[in-house]
């Protein structure tokens, strides 16, 4: 019986490609220096899969930046203006399309399907020159052959790939992406001979577009691509893997009908219904790669379950060709719990990171050959009966709260219009308003106070001071540049879900539990074990003690109840709904408690709402009632003086626009300039929106400093669509990530240009 991986985490246990990326950016390394690390970590990772038994080891998964931008690479599909003039893609033009440079914007970076990695979005139009511009996937499998692994080449399907992508700018938003199949595939041919050329006997063909709702246009696009590639492909077996929801009947159907394809690759823990369409037709011959493993979550296998499954799977595909995988790549899982000295042992059971899942799918693949495991087995069940069992799971308060919750939608008594007009007499501030969404640099400083505090070397009091003056010096910044609503930097937080899960009860945290989100970006979800409570106050200190630096308003800065459980690794015995709902009764609490300490405005942050929404439509609604029900529920209580924002990032809202009207905040913040203003046009299409809204006004994911002419015409562009007593000036995102040698430009720029559009505004009337 054999055991594939659909994918593996690439950053390192300790995130050494995320160091080794920065110190080449920042040009403390060479380029030399960086593919050392990333060729040790390579290797490493396919030693172990090959150590651990697995037969079907993936390569070409591991990327600099993204795996949808090594496609694009791939296809020599590179926008004019990165001035790149043919040949082989180097890291120079790679980085500049993912991160911009300094005279020229990054290209989109939105999620991915429904998890919290992001990718950079083609731009493709009936123009662009395809050509074969990276031999990546060719020189891995290379590379892999020569340490004595046969692995199997993975690549971005191309048809994915195409429904993945935009039109480029100035190509008609109409225009069929789809048309430009005919132009990629030679291209594919081209990897596909190279690869039987190097010796390669399978190749995974990524098409996870396949489990969202196409129609029989998009559905025919697959038959058709891979109808054309079946003559290259003879001689080669071809894995099509799909993951991250069921597939429709038609589309299950389209799948099983491909050409030249050797094996099917099932999500099998998010699409259990598939499981119904492989039992009722499974074509003869044919492989399945049964992805009983959980690629998105930490908790250990049900190893009797899944193997059960997986016997009743053996029936109907027949023995030798079943094989056991993951439900999806492991990149969104953490990298190894042994690296956890510091996990509540009872809790440390219950789990299992990339290399431990990588354990459970070779001890399934080898039970089911007649060579099980029992000692295995029996750990496993043991450690499901103790978290079934575990009295720190259960709080009947909080359920009894939470279940208290149904019967009211959770509306705050006044109307919005009516609130703003409180507000403004309260906060007197001007027309365009400007903030920041919330976080400041971290700097190297910033993270050695905490790291130190962290481990006990400096006291608290030390700490404490620290922290007050890194506060001062960002309110005596802002207030230099002349914003009109602070933020007080955040220099206690790491991470913005990270904080409050610290301080919430039914959280644990690892020490090295790393997931890459995007390039260099790595967050550490907390774990949700058990009922959600606020034992004492979260940011009231911090958040006063800002206020008192300063007589202009105070965002007090709190992350929204969706966001924690979209952003965190969640528990997987009950609704994720009831979970969301016990955290937004903790938020609620903080925010009470915030509006008592005299913070006027409050920031409760749902960046990841959308990120979210399930991948098909019939599901959306009842996402979006429960999330946006959470929300509300958060603030219901507050005076119509105290002004709610809220915060949404990267990621297509366009769709969802009505979802987010209906979370009735006061002020909405969301990304809007790295995706070419696409917010925008909602509003251009008659959407009415009566609350405060500032779309992003600069990319803060670039290190690029745009001009204060850049900034007052994106503003121009707002004022075109929407009500200048309504509009907001402020970045994308928060400023985490960036320096302040790029901060206090852009935000002077920023501020400049919110005056300049004031003063016009005000000549005109």
């Amino acid at each position: 019986m054999a055991s594939h991986i659909v994918g593996y985490p690439r950053m390192g246990p300790k995130r050494e490609l995320k160091f080794a990326l920065e110190s080449f950016w920042d040009k403390k390394s060479s380029a030399e220096d960086l593919q050392k690390v990333a060729a040790d970590l390579r290797s490493s990772i396919w030693k172990q899969m090959s150590d651990a038994g697995i037969k079907y080891i993936p390569s070409n998964t591991f990327s600099y930046y993204d795996q949808v931008l090594d496609a694009t690479s791939m296809l020599g599909a590179v926008p004019p203006r990165y001035g790149w003039s043919g040949g082989e893609i180097g890291f120079d033009t790679y980085f500049s399309m993912a991160r911009g440079n300094a005279s020229v914007p990054a290209m989109e970076m939105t999620k991915w399907f429904d998890t919290n990695y992001h990718f950079i979005v083609p731009e493709l139009g009936p123009d662009v020159n395809f050509s074969y511009a990276s031999h990546k996937a060719v020189d891995e499998y290379k590379k892999a052959k020569a340490l004595g692994v046969n692995t199997v080449p993975v690549l971005i399907g191309p048809v994915s790939y195409l429904l993945l992508s935009k039109p480029a700018k100035g190509v008609d938003k109409t225009f069929s992406l789809l048309s430009l199949l005919p132009k990629i595939l030679p291209i594919y041919k081209e990897v596909i001979s190279d690869l039987k050329a190097a010796g390669a006997s399978w190749i995974q063909f990524d098409e996870p577009t396949l489990v969202l709702d196409l129609d029989s246009h998009k559905l025919q696009a697959f038959t058709a691509a891979y109808d054309d590639l079946e003559s290259t492909l003879s001689g080669l077996n071809v894995l099509i893997e799909t993951y991250f929801a069921d597939l429709t009947a038609e589309a299950y159907k389209t799948l099983i009908g491909l050409k030249g394809v050797t094996a099917y690759g099932l999500d099998l823990v998010r699409g259990a219904q598939t499981l119904d369409l492989v039992k009722s037709n499974f074509p003869k011959g044919k492989y399945l790669f049964a992805g009983v493993v959980d690629g998105r979550n930490i908790w250990a296998n049900d190893l009797a379950a899944s193997l059960s499954t997986l016997k009743e799977l053996e029936a109907v595909v027949g023995k030798e060709n079943l094989v056991v995988s993951t439900s999806c790549s492991l990149l969104h899982t953490a990298v190894d719990l042994v690296n956890e000295t510091k996990l509540d042992d009872e809790i440390k059971l219950w789990l299992a990171f990339a290399a431990q899942k990588v354990v459970e799918v070779n001890a399934l693949a080898k039970a089911l050959a007649g060579q099980k495991d029992e000692a295995f087995f029996s750990a496993n069940a043991a450690a499901q009966a103790s978290r079934k069992s575990s009295p720190r799971v259960t709080n009947e308060a909080v359920q009894k709260a939470a279940a208290a919750l149904k019967g009211s939608d959770h509306r705050r008594a006044t109307n919005v219009s009516a609130r703003l007009d409180a507000q403004q007499k309260k906060l007197d501030l001007p027309i365009l308003p400007t903030t920041t969404i919330g976080s400041f640099p971290q700097t190297l400083e910033l993270r050695r106070v905490r790291r130190e505090f962290k481990a006990n070397k400096i006291s608290e009091d030390d700490y404490i001071k620290a922290i007050k003056e890194e506060i001062k010096k960002v309110v005596d910044l802002q207030e230099e540049l002349d914003i009109d609503v602070l933020v007080h930097g955040e220099p206690e937080r790491n991470d913005m879900v990270e904080y409050f899960g610290e301080q919430l009860s039914g959280f644990a945290f690892t020490v090295n539990g790393w997931v890459q989100s995007y390039g260099s970006r790595c967050v550490k979800p907390p774990i949700i074990y058990g009922d959600v409570s606020r034992p004492k106050p979260m940011t009231v200190f911090w958040s006063s003690t800002a206020q008192s630096m300063t007589a202009r308003p105070m965002k007090g800065m709190l992350t929204g109840p969706v966001t924690i459980l979209n952003w965190s690794f969640v528990r997987n015995d009950q609704p994720r709904f009831e979970t969301c709902y016990q955290i937004a009764l903790a938020i609620k609490d903080e925010v009470e408690d915030l509006e008592k300490a005299g913070i006027n405005v409050i920031q409760i942050d749902e960046a990841a709402l959308r990120e979210g929404l399930p991948l098909r439509k019939s599901e959306h609604a009842f996402y979006l009632k429960w999330a946006v029900h959470s929300f509300r529920i958060t603030n219901c209580g507050v005076q119509d003086t105290t002004q709610i924002h809220t915060h949404m990032c990267y990621s297509n809202f366009n769709d969802i626009i009505h979802s987010i009207i209906d979370m009735d905040a006061d002020v909405i913040t969301i990304e809007n300039s790295r995706s070419d203003e696409k917010l925008l046009s909602v509003f251009r299409e008659g959407v009415k929106y009566g609350a405060g809204i500032g779309p992003g006004v600069y990319d803060i994911h670039s290190p690029r400093i745009p001009s204060t002419e850049e900034i007052a015409d994106r503003i121009n562009k707002m004022l075109a669509v929407l009500e200048t007593n309504i509009l907001w000036v402020n970045p994308d995102c928060g400023l985490k990530t960036r320096k302040y040698a790029e901060v206090k430009p852009a935000l002077n720029n920023m501020v400049a240009a919110a005056k300049l559009l004031r003063t016009q505004l005000a000549s005109a009337k």
